[in-house]
Order: structure tokens, then sequence, then C-alpha cells
């Protein structure tokens, strides 16, 4: 089926076609035309499976020919996904006059401002806190709002945004139609979803368990001190594409980032405390080819929308499930095929177990040939050692949701050979903790 058959207007079918689109997903097939019905829709699909503009798609059809005004809202948790969400609509819209506008934390309020006020936007993209600075400077007016978005809900209920996501939606107005998007639904999302949506239509092609069947999926039982030699080998072994390499912690990201760089390996690091400029760079550099690894947190893992990326490597394991399922969903996108590689020190296997559990599959434990696993630490590199302080605090005070190809991968001498057993024991460090405070984007 066509898009134009699913009831799309001409304009939005040529912008589709701009962009490269032939056929619509699953996930589109089923949303879109529920959309346009008027319907109130909770759909669940996977990272990468064109769920963006399964909603975006019928609500700018909606707000074709009427007067200007601020009619569509979609919230997002992350600066990076605002900035995705908004380029995806401004592409489709491209041949019609509707005016998207984006508004997020972290960059100069005024021109926000002005652009609310002066230019005035059809649809805007806004992440919570932001959004409700504006209106608290009275700056935007939601009384017009027709369509609510909340995509990636559960990510923002995981960031501690629902009492800010409640408030909003008592200033919306009551007739509205809202629309609720995610990768996994989990039970925390149930008192928001049954404030904000009206009999909702549930769509489901999301099955938490199942990662995209095109990632290849390894287990690389290391010591803690030996993962960044690991990565090392593997990144000099052969070929890799672009890579993903999350770690639980901002300075942790810092410093693999610098460890890299002086191992010759061109990398990035893309954090909260990053400035924009700096994540925009970041994000840039990975899709222009001019770094190779970007070291991420999990709170950037949903806003890296970067096509090819061969692998994804799990530095520190994930402490929720949840976690690994969306940080290696950055690569296998669109039925692509990629590596996830999730390095697990031996104080990381109770949670490795538990993703094992939740996958309901035990994942294949790998080791590189003729790589010494039973190496003692470097004293050398104890300058970058990352802080007691800051792997107590985990998550570095924020929790996260976050996501390559053939099996085993790709390393030293020879091909990852497939291990039944863990590493050598290592020195424990105190158990990462996720932070509690909430970031505002």
């Amino acid at each position: 089926m066509s898009f134009q058959a699913l009831g799309l207007p001409p304009l939005l079918v040529k912008g589709v076609r701009a962009v490269g689109y032939t056929d619509p997903t699953p996930i589109q097939l089923r949303a879109i035309p529920l959309i346009l019905d008027g319907h109130d829709v909770v759909g669940a699909a996977q990272t990468g499976s064109g769920k963006t503009a399964a909603f975006v798609l019928p609500i700018l059809a909606g707000l074709l020919d009427r007067p200007r005004a601020l009619r569509a809202l979609i919230l997002v948790p992350t600066r990076e996904l605002a900035a995705q969400v908004e380029t995806n609509a401004r592409d489709y819209a491209r041949f019609t006059k509707l005016n998207v506008g984006v508004v997020f934390g972290g960059v100069a309020i005024g021109p926000q401002e002005r652009m609310l006020r002066v230019e005035g936007v059809d649809l805007l993209v806004a992440t919570p806190g932001r959004l409700l600075d504006l209106h608290g400077r009275q700056s935007v007016a939601f009384e017009d709002i027709e369509c609510l978005v909340l995509d990636e809900a559960d990510r923002m209920v995981d960031m501690g945004f629902a009492p800010d996501l409640m408030r909003i939606l008592r200033m919306l107005p009551d007739e509205r139609q809202t629309l609720m998007f995610s990768a996994t639904m989990p039970p925390a999302l149930n008192k928001v979803a049954d404030y904000a949506l009206v009999d909702p239509v549930r769509i489901d092609l999301a099955p938490p368990s199942r990662p995209a069947a095109g990632i290849t999926q390894a287990v690389y039982p290391v010591p803690r001190h030996l993962k960044t030699d690991l990565l090392h080998r593997i990144l000099s072994g052969g070929p890799i594409g672009s890579m993903i390499c999350f770690t639980r912690t901002k300075h942790g990201a810092d410093r693999l980032g610098r460890q890299l760089l002086k191992r010759g390996h061109a990398a990035a690091a893309l954090h909260g405390n990053r400035t924009q400029s700096q994540r925009e760079k970041a994000l840039r550099d990975l899709k222009r080819g001019r770094v190779t690894v970007l070291v991420a947190t999990d709170i950037a893992s949903r806003g890296i929308d970067v096509d090819d990326i061969t692998h994804v490597v799990n530095f520190d394991v994930p402490h929720s499930p949840e976690d690994y399922v969306h940080r290696i969903g950055r690569t296998g996108r669109m039925n692509a095929t990629g590596d996830a590689f999730t390095f697990m020190a031996p104080e990381e296997k109770k949670d490795m177990a538990a993703i094992e559990r939740f996958l309901g599959v035990a994942l294949p434990r790998v080791q590189l040939p003729d790589f010494d696993y039973t190496r003692r630490t470097d004293p050398g590199a104890a300058e970058d050692r990352e802080p007691r302080r800051e792997r107590e605090r985990g998550h570095g005070g924020s929790r996260g949701h976050s996501s390559d190809r053939s099996s085993g991968g790709p390393g030293g001498s020879g091909r990852p050979s497939l291990a039944p057993g863990a590493a050598s024991p290592v020195e424990h460090g105190r158990r990462p903790k996720p932070g509690r405070g909430r970031k505002r984007m």
C-alpha cells in the first residue's frame, strides 16, 4: 500500500517521497489511518521502525489549510530527539506553508520566544521543562491545541518528568486528540495514560523483549580495568564503520573519549553536560564520518538518529533491561543489520542476568584470541580512573533509557571465539547506583 492510499494529502506524499520513503512501515500502516480518523492512540514500536512519521504525517494533514495557530504539540524527553523530530516534520512539510518549531533547554530562550510570539507555528516540538518556562513567561499559549503527542513517554517518566507532564496536561484543552508513542510501554505510564487519553486504540508492534531481528548480540566478559584495552583491540582489528559506545556516567564518557583519542581513534563524547553546540557537532561529525566512535550516556540514546551505525558497545552494562533494548536499538534500524557488544565485568553479572531474563535468551559469551584477560591494571592510567564518587552516582544524576551485525565481531589477531566462562576476577568497586535527580531539558 502507498502513502497516498493511506489518505494523506498529495503535498505530504510529495514530501515523503522527497526524503526517500517509498512504502509505509507496519507502524505507519496501522497508525496513520487511525490518527486521521481522530482516534486517541497508544503505539509501541521498535526504535527505527518509522514511528515518527506515523504520527507526524497525519498531524500535518490535519493542519493544512487552517489559520496559523499552535494547534499541535509534540513532547519529547531530550534535546537531541526534539531536534530530530522537528527536522523530520520540516522535511515532510517542505511543500506546504506549515510552520514547524522546536524549543528545548540548553540554549538561549530569547530566539524561541520571538519564534512563538512573532513568527508563529502550527506544530511545536518541545521538551517539558523548556515548554513550562516559556509558558511561565507568557510566550506560548495552549488554548488552540487540538493534538498532543507524548513521544518516548516512558523515557520522560523515567527521567522524572511525570509531574511536568501532568502540569502540562492540566493546561491543555479537554477536547483534543492525544497520541502516545514509545518503544516500550511500562506500567509506570498507566497513570499518565489514564489521565491523558480517552478510549485509545492500542498498537503494539514492539514486544520489549525482542530487539530488531538484524542485531547480533554478544557479551564480552572482561575485568573492568581492561575494558578500554578490549575496545581498542576491537577498533584496531578491522573496519568498524561507525560505533556508539554507551557509558553509565558523564565523567565515564569524557574519560573514555580522551583515552580513545590518545590511542589514535576518532572519538567524541555526548552527554547532558555538553553544550548544545557541542552535542550538535558530535552528532554531525558522526554522520559525516569525521568521528568513528561516539561515546554517549543513556540520556542521549533516543535522540541519536544516525543511519548506518554498524556497532553499539555497552561499555558499562546498563542497570535496566529497557535501557539495554534502547541502547542497542541505535543499530539495526529500518531492517538494517548491526552488532551489539556488551562488556561485562564480574561485578556486572547480576545486571546482565536480569537483561537476559528480560530478553528470554542467553546471549553468547565471546573472547578475543590472544587478548590477555589476566593482566593487572596499568598504574600509568590512574589519572584517568573514574572517581569513586562518580561511580557511586551511577548515571550521574539522571536515569535514562537508551541501543550491530555478524556474530562475534572484529578484533585482534582473529575472530572472537565463543567461551562459556567469564573473565578473571578483578578488584571490585562499589556498585553504581542510578541517580535520583531530575534533569530539566
